[in-house]
């Protein structure tokens, strides 16, 4: 069989990394029984979700250099820390350790996150060069298609063997298939990857670049939005009477996924990759704004599904945005500076319904008028991008 094409090489090493990774968006169907067995309040352990969010985020900024030469290692580090993170999770719950939750779920295996994200991105934009949207999206609906296929296992085995099993079994199977992508994954044999200096003054360049910062921001605030309603969907449903909860996060799962794979593809065909964000951040508010109407059982379901679509699209156009504004030579690099507006979104995003629902008490109503506004500040921003290449 041969093994040097961008299926094997690229397209496949890159789903087995992410649908294994993406699981980390299984926390709303862990964390009440993770907070049980330790014995704590579901409150007191909300924190480990942010801070995998956090380092997922800065280690894909600081490690982008890294992935850049050592694809193959790259892949290799973050199985190791995203299996060993559930794994000594699993110890934490037995020790009854929140503090060792925060250590092991959230910063081991969230460095193992931001790695394993990075890693297969531009070796598929190379492999696929004439689609890079498409590429993109094959790599990053895996994040999503996680959470598709990792929800009903979850709901399956969690009541009968105890979440502890469930986090063991999620570990063993993250650590086969990403050792299996480490072994699979490789840059086209004709590529070349040049030389480049960077030093600390490229980096300071890079984030004082206004078009970089724009970017940044609207980025920030789509996964800061996303995530508020992401971490509070099995809330949201209980509230208006949705009682098939594993069901409900298959379905948003699903269109997470189909966002992330149909707004990246969609892009490869848009005069520019801008676009592809006003159409997001439009319909996001206007599912706000529809939220706001009434809280039939139909409705909610259909405002989770577009913000869904709307928070995976916008992970996977960011690369060939990127791309367009800065070139492919530093990309992985670019790319993950940009990552770090995913971590600051996951301690932000949560904690702001949390802060909303549960610290001030109040509405969805409000949260939902929150988020509209932030919609509408980055569908601005959006629009205020230069169109024209940046030389950096």
């Amino acid at each position: 069989m041969n093994l040097e094409n961008k299926w094997m090489r690229a397209a496949i090493p890159a789903l087995l990394i992410h649908a294994c990774i993406g699981s980390v968006y299984c926390w709303s169907l862990l964390k009440g029984d993770i907070a049980t067995e330790i014995g704590c309040s579901v409150k007191a352990i909300e924190f480990a979700f942010s801070l995998a969010i956090f380092f997922l985020g800065m280690s894909a900024a600081f490690g982008g250099r890294f992935v850049e030469k050592n694809v193959k290692q790259s892949a290799v580090i973050s199985g190791i820390c995203f299996s060993l993170g559930l794994f000594l999770s699993v110890l934490s719950i037995h020790l009854k350790s929140v503090f060792g939750l925060m250590m092991s779920y959230g910063c081991l295996m969230g460095i193992g996150l931001g790695i394993g994200y990075l890693t297969p991105v531009k070796t598929l934009m190379l492999w696929f060069s004439k689609h890079k949207g498409l590429a993109t999206g094959i790599a990053i609906s895996g994040f999503g298609l996680s959470k598709v296929l990792f929800s009903p296992f979850i709901e399956w085995c969690t009541p009968k063997y105890g979440v502890s099993a469930t986090l063991t079994y999620m570990g063993g199977i993250g650590i086969v298939c990403i050792l299996l992508a480490a072994f699979l994954i490789h840059k086209p044999l004709d590529w070349k990857e040049p030389v480049v200096r960077w030093r600390p003054t490229d980096y300071i360049r890079v984030v004082r670049n206004s078009t970089y910062l724009k970017i940044w921001f609207l980025f920030y605030l789509n996964i800061t939005c996303g995530l508020a309603l992401i971490a509070f969907e099995k809330n949201i449903a209980l509230s208006v009477g949705i009682t098939a909860v594993g069901l409900l996060s298959a379905l948003t799962a699903f269109f997470n996924t189909a966002g992330r794979f149909g707004y990246s593809t969609l892009s490869d065909y848009t005069r520019t990759k801008e676009m592809i964000y006003k159409i997001i951040f439009t319909s996001s508010c206007a599912a706000m704004l529809l939220a706001l109407t009434n809280d039939m059982i139909i409705t909610v379901v259909v405002v989770l599904c577009v913000i869904n679509a709307g928070y995976g699209g916008g992970f996977s156009t960011l690369p060939t945005l990127l791309q367009t504004k800065f070139g492919m030579q530093k990309i992985s690099t670019i790319h993950g500076l940009a990552l770090s507006a995913w971590a600051w979104a996951g301690l932000s995003g949560n904690q702001l319904s949390n802060l909303i629902i549960n610290e001030l008490e109040l509405s969805y109503s409000v949260l939902y008028i929150v988020l509209a506004a932030l919609y509408a500040v980055a569908l601005i921003l959006t629009l205020s991008i230069p169109q024209r290449t940046e030389k950096i």
